[in-house]
């Protein structure tokens, strides 16, 4: 064998050295970044915020915050800024896969594959994202460049605990953009997530709670009418619906066709209208039913309406005293759930 062949192969195997001790490097940097974000805890988020913390781990991560009613709401930091943006997963209610780019991945680029994760299934997703530079963004701008993303997938709603096929599209979503741009996922076991989800699940089952009244209309009214009066009371345009607000904003309680239609969905006439106090998605109110009631009521007067139950029956007087009292149960057990009644929590895993 002659020198330039031993010269040759000797240079082939001092670049292959290269490639393996380059690639450990990215890995071991990628691994190290994400464990600075997600610190090692025996912590079970749904059984309380600071049981098993380990200690220092102010020091290691910021705390996911959660805007509660009469909180300020989150702020975004312009893009380029020093600062970081306050909205952050959600780590009671919501998975998070980290994607780590091998090099910084300009926004303008990652920008287009940002539709395809909003949701899987019946899940949403939300995205947020490191810039090179180590600020937080609850979003990705087109002129930023960012080290990694976090993909924020909620564990349940009221379609059911997160499956193994939302968990899996989540998953194939984040490896596809890994391949594009040449990055590392990392994530939580699927059985690990399956259970937190079903456990998650169970709990908010067993505090899912909505009220209603009905208006019965003596004679169909246009459906023009019947919003003209209701925003004369005070109601909102909230979607297909109408909405009775409070003063963060949120839907105390809201007003709906009987026949699911939206108010400005075509010119039939309206017969019914449905009242509906969602409990968990509703800021707690000492008189939560009782200002439902009295709102319906001075509604059914000016609509000619009749005001019954959801079974059908007049109301009796003083029976709204009664059911705000075990509403005041309930927003006391959503509390104590770390799901205050009203929240974006709550209004999360409640939609």
């Amino acid at each position: 064998m002659s020198d330039l062949q031993i010269g040759l192969i000797a240079l082939g195997v001092l670049l292959i050295l290269l490639v393996l001790g380059f690639n450990w490097w990215q890995d071991r940097r990628a691994r190290n970044r994400m464990q600075a974000h997600f610190p090692a805890s025996d912590q079970d988020p749904l059984l309380g915020a600071n049981e098993g913390r380990p200690a220092g781990a102010e020091s290691q991560r910021r705390e996911p915050g959660m805007n509660v009613p009469g909180s300020a709401p989150a702020q975004s930091a312009a893009p380029g800024s020093d600062t970081d943006d306050t909205e952050e997963a959600d780590p009671v209610c919501e998975i998070v896969i980290e994607v780590n780019f091998g090099e910084p991945a300009r926004g303008a680029d990652l920008l287009p594959y940002m539709q395809g994760l909003r949701q899987v299934g019946r899940k949403p997703m939300r995205v947020f994202a490191e810039t090179e530079a180590g600020r937080h963004r609850d979003r990705v701008h087109a002129g930023e460049s960012y080290a990694s993303l976090q993909l924020a997938v909620l564990l349940a709603n009221r379609s059911g605990p997160l499956t193994a096929i939302e968990w899996s599209q989540a998953w194939a979503r984040a490896q596809d953009l890994a391949e594009r741009f040449e990055a590392t996922i990392e994530g939580p076991d699927q059985q690990v997530v399956l259970e937190r989800a079903a456990k998650l699940d169970d709990m908010c089952a067993a505090l899912d709670t909505q009220v209603g009244l009905t208006l019965l209309l003596g004679a169909s009214r246009p459906a023009a009418d019947v919003v003209g009066v209701a925003r004369e009371l005070g109601f909102a345009p909230d979607g297909p619906r109408l909405a009775w607000l409070a003063d963060n904003g949120v839907a105390r309680f809201t007003l709906s066709r009987g026949d699911g239609a939206a108010f400005d969905a075509g010119m039939s006439p309206v017969e019914r209208l449905l009242l509906l106090l969602d409990v968990p998605c509703s800021p707690a109110d000492p008189r939560a039913f009782g200002r439902m009631v009295d709102v319906g009521r001075d509604l059914a007067a000016r609509l000619q309406a009749e005001l019954v139950d959801d079974q059908g029956k007049l109301l009796v007087d003083g029976a709204e005293a009664v059911i705000d009292e075990r509403l005041q149960v309930l927003f006391g057990q959503l509390d104590q759930a770390g799901l205050p009644a009203g929240s974006p929590r709550a209004q999360r895993v409640f939609a």
